[in-house]
């Protein structure tokens, strides 16, 4: 892989160069690999098969979950977050010690591993959030909670340059990575003054089907916002917002 420089930046293929747009700028890759019918029916490369199957696996259920949080992620996600999640739903896959190889899945691995993802490198919840909170799953009730005690927001709260109000959010979702469906259930505060007054003690109750045998998880974060003439506008757009995978009950 090269770097493309100069005042003209090529798209494309000429000869066995590939110029392409990427993250990181314009790049240049030499052609190449391995003739695609090859690699269905060789049985050299029958590991290439079942590694490419479970990396197809990991990209759907990461895409079932990132649907199902995705009125917590539009503010709160970074550009390379879908590709983090799907190599992190491969080392969930990797986990099932059940399912022959290029058969194993979510719901054999450890759905548990996401425990602690976030989804904004930029805005982590673990550097940004210090109060205390408990998070729990009632599996059986079908509530998936978070409790926040009396805090002091410009204490306990770690905030972008230009923030003067936050609020908490928090979602719970029940992810059929099968079926490829979820429940989902949200919950915020109002938005709150990011200064020196104790806020009141925060309980969030997201609700999803009573006894569900399906893997639960609770999404937490913050959203900030800039108050001007009365006016709240999220703080650059929620360039920093974090959002955190808080809580993880794979199920039965």
């Amino acid at each position: 892989m090269a770097r493309q420089k100069g005042i003209i930046k090529l798209k494309g293929t000429i000869g066995d160069i590939t110029f392409y747009k990427t993250q990181d700028g314009h790049l240049a890759r030499e052609k190449g690999g391995i003739d695609a019918s090859r690699i269905k029916s060789d049985p050299a490369f029958q590991r290439t098969r079942e590694n490419g199957s479970e990396f197809g696996r990991a990209g759907t259920a990461g895409k079932i979950l990132r649907t199902a949080l995705r009125a917590l992620l539009l503010n709160s996600a970074d550009g390379r977050m879908v590709s983090r999640l799907t190599q992190q739903m491969v080392k969930v896959i990797q986990a099932d010690v059940t399912s022959d190889r290029g058969l194993r899945n979510v719901i054999d691995g450890e759905a548990e591993l996401l425990a602690g993802f976030e989804f904004n490198i930029r805005g982590k919840l673990g550097t940004s959030l210090y109060a205390p909170f408990v998070a729990a799953i009632d599996r059986v009730a079908g509530e998936i909670s978070v409790d926040i005690a009396s805090f002091i927001p410009a204490n306990m709260i770690a905030a972008p340059s230009g923030t003067t109000h936050f609020k908490i959010i928090s979602g719970g979702a029940e992810i059929d990575f099968e079926a490829e469906t979820f429940v989902i259930a949200t919950s915020e505060t109002a938005i709150l003054p990011w200064d020196a007054t104790p806020t009141a003690a925060i309980n969030q109750v997201n609700a999803v089907t009573p006894a569900s045998t399906k893997p639960l998880f609770l999404a937490l974060g913050i959203e900030f916002y800039q108050q001007i003439n009365g006016t709240m506008y999220p703080l650059k757009n929620g360039s920093f917002n974090p959002l955190s995978v808080a809580k993880v009950d794979s199920g039965v």
